[in-house]
């Protein structure tokens, strides 16, 4: 019976240490700067948002590995103004913390208001209005420690910090200078963690681009000083060990301790396709830390991170992942989900929908315009996808366009379009990249009525158009580097949506519409 007992025990042992396996992207796509809590077995990550509205996307996890979009933390315009935004600017780097029942969500609105905290009972909200800080630069994060709340950002390339009402958002104490980081351009994004009696601070450096990277230090007292990990960078990929690696740019994370005791942590990076270019955007990714008594933390053992990863600590998820794609189905019947987004604050009136159709009015911003063009999309979550609509542009004059637009930035995106010429309606191919417009391809059609579909195997896009919904035509493709981050610009990535623009030279006291039968997207 002891034999038996001894043995159990052992297999009990293995299982609970065995080696698991799970797939990065965690949360694929647009999905840049996560920051992430821990409440009870509740995992939350939140995102950079940018030009987009609404904004601060909140995913929830119970396993680290699959994650669900539960709503947006910004969704209503009295707290995310957003005009003029655009890849550049808007919503940067946002924190999530959970202290004594209350959930934070700290970021900073680029160029239209700085930095500010909203305040939540649940992270599906409803969140507060904003509280606007004193602290300037970008990235804040909070701290909670003895009733106090401290907040660090990095004015000047400096990471500072202050103590704030945690209630008011009113700065209580004179910012201080803690790191300037070990030389890499650009110190941002800090996070401070409290482990075996130091204070961690943890930031990003080189520029969210190929030199990317973590770095971190510590203190015995949370104002400094802080002495710098001699094994620094914490992770980077900007190496020999992995220059090679289909990730790359990682940096910009946050720290997470799982309720069994492991450590984790989730950054960004991003996957190249087709040599050296990135049209994905920024991504989520996870890997498992080692934080021993006393010590430093290893982010995975040293190495670099990968797509299949497997560690020790992995919990009893990690087989979970689902293998195959997702076919998402929008028919318009229904209020639309919490991954449908806009560019800037949208005008409510160019948005209607009824008897399950959506209808677009056309505005006078085109995309490369905007000025709150008429846009619905989604973010572009796999290299592999394909999206479909049909459109009726019967109500519409010459000149007018709306179809489907893949789209980096607002002077880099590809329109598969109907439009009214001359010579009668038109299926078109319009190209926008950087100070170059031009339609590619165009053909005539009978009708106003016509289905509208993009693919893309990961290097190219592929550009249909079909009659009678059935049979589909390949009017045209274009290559996915030429509307990467490398190319175009920005540092956002791909959405997918609807659009319908106005002829510039529209004078009339009409209105043009589009109107979409409903939207498949389809990941493979």
């Amino acid at each position: 019976m002891m034999k038996l007992l001894g043995i159990i025990s052992i297999l009990l042992g293995m299982s609970l240490s065995a080696v698991g396996q799970y797939r990065n992207p965690i949360i694929p796509g647009f999905h840049p700067d996560p920051s992430i809590c821990r409440v009870g077995d509740d995992f939350y990550v939140v995102n950079s948002s940018f030009q987009y509205f609404p904004g601060v996307p909140v995913y929830h996890s119970k396993d680290l590995v699959n994650w669900e979009l539960t709503g947006n933390v910004l969704d209503r315009e009295s707290q995310l103004p957003l005009k003029g935004a655009n890849s550049w600017l808007g919503i940067y780097a946002p924190t999530i913390r959970h202290h004594n029942g209350t959930y934070y969500m700290i970021t900073t609105n680029v160029g239209n208001g700085g930095n500010f905290m909203v305040t939540a009972k649940s992270p599906r909200g409803p969140w507060s209005e904003p509280k606007w800080l004193k602290q300037g630069g970008i990235d804040p994060s909070l701290y909670f420690e003895n009733g106090r709340c401290y907040m660090v950002s990095n004015p000047d390339n400096t990471i500072m910090l202050c103590q704030i009402d945690p209630a008011t958002g009113r700065q209580l104490s004179p910012s201080k200078a803690l790191w300037q980081g070990t030389g890499g351009r650009y110190p941002e994004g800090p996070h401070i963690y409290k482990k075996d009696g130091y204070y961690y601070l943890l930031i990003s450096e080189g520029g969210t681009e190929m030199a990317h990277s973590l770095t971190i230090a510590r203190s015995r007292k949370i104002d400094g000083p802080y002495e710098a990990n001699p094994a620094n960078p914490l992770l980077t990929h900007c190496s020999m060990a992995g220059q090679t690696n289909p990730i790359q740019g990682t940096g910009h994370g946050d720290l997470v301790q799982a309720e069994d005791g492991s450590w984790w942590i989730v950054f960004l990076g991003y996957r190249n396709f087709g040599g050296s270019y990135h049209h994905l955007g920024r991504e989520t990714y996870l890997a498992p830390v080692e934080w021993k008594e006393g010590e430093w933390p290893v982010v995975n053992g040293g190495q670099p991170v990968d797509t299949l990863m497997s560690a020790e600590t992995t919990p009893r998820f990690c087989e979970s992942q689902p293998k195959s794609g997702r076919h998402i189905r929008t028919t318009f019947d229904k209020p639309l989900g919490p991954e449908w987004v806009y560019i800037q604050n949208p005008d409510s009136a160019h948005y209607e929908q009824f008897r399950g159709k959506l209808r677009l009015t056309a505005s006078l911003s085109s995309l490369t315009d905007n000025q709150r063009p008429t846009f619905v999309g989604r973010r572009q979550e796999s290299p592999v996808f394909t999206a479909e609509t049909r459109v009726d542009f019967e109500e519409s004059l010459r000149g007018d366009e709306a179809g489907l637009t893949v789209y980096q930035i607002n002077d880099g995106h590809a329109d598969l379009c109907l439009c009214q010429t001359r010579q009668g309606m038109t299926v078109a191919l319009k190209m926008t990249m950087k100070s170059v417009s031009f339609v590619k391809k165009s053909v005539s059609i009978p009708n106003t009525v016509c289905s509208l579909r993009v693919r893309s195997d990961g290097k190219m896009y592929y550009f249909d158009y079909s009659l009678d919904g059935n049979a589909f035509v390949t009017l045209d493709k274009v290559d996915c580097a030429l509307l990467s981050t490398e190319v175009v610009g920005g540092f956002t990535g791909m959405t997918i949506g609807m659009y319908a623009t106005l002829n510039r030279s529209y004078t009339g006291n009409g209105k043009t519409y589009a109107d979409f039968d409903y939207f498949d997207y389809v990941e493979q």
